[in-house]
């Protein structure tokens, strides 16, 4: 290092003001970043038919045969290969759901009772398939509550809860989530809308 240092007259001043600096990512490049450093399985498509394409892979990849449809409207993404159920109170099988938003400062996905009902994200399988679009990406949770507020305007949503570790071995030391664990082994299947 310090060879380089002298082959480019770096003081160390000046290596440490570069290492300093601020860098600014797009939102969708900070999110993809903060989901990714969490352990999320991340896969961007622009058509229906890499839609289906990605969906065969993660389920030759762990070897999964049936999976469990939160949303109806989901299925038609589905490749006719794979099997579904939709019964309300069987969990064994992964989840194929939507979410509400894309929380980019955190690398956060954020759901509510429209997607997950009365269930609690601990009461699901850990293996989760989310469909978003990239209309859903916002800044932070502030900006994704206050979308969720205007978008349900007089039906606002309960149980509104995200999913903030993507490695389901994670050991969580915080007090604060105690008895409260909602780490899940997701791929997001993120597919441009804009």
């Amino acid at each position: 290092m310090s060879f380089l240092k002298k082959l480019f007259n770096i003081s160390e001043k000046e290596n440490k003001q570069i290492e300093e600096q601020e860098v600014y990512l797009s939102l969708d490049d900070l999110f993809v970043h903060n989901f990714k450093e969490k352990g999320g399985k991340f896969i961007y498509c622009t058509t229906e038919i890499e839609l289906k394409r990605s969906f065969e892979k993660i389920f030759k990849e762990n070897n999964w045969s049936t999976i469990h449809i939160l949303n109806k409207n989901l299925k038609t993404f589905l490749p006719n290969k794979i099997s579904s159920t939709v019964e309300e109170n069987k969990f064994d099988n992964p989840v194929f759901t939507t979410c509400e938003h894309l929380v980019a400062d955190k690398g956060d996905i954020l759901f509510s009772s429209n997607q997950l009902g009365s269930k609690k994200l601990k009461d699901f399988t850990d293996n989760f398939i989310v469909y978003s679009t990239t209309s859903q990406l916002v800044k932070d949770t502030g900006q994704a509550l206050t979308g969720i507020k205007s978008r349900y305007v007089n039906n606002l949503p309960t149980n509104i809860s995200s999913i903030k570790n993507y490695n389901i071995n994670n050991v969580d030391d915080n007090f604060l989530n105690y008895g409260n664990n909602n780490s899940k082994n997701l791929y997001l299947l993120l597919f441009e809308d804009l």
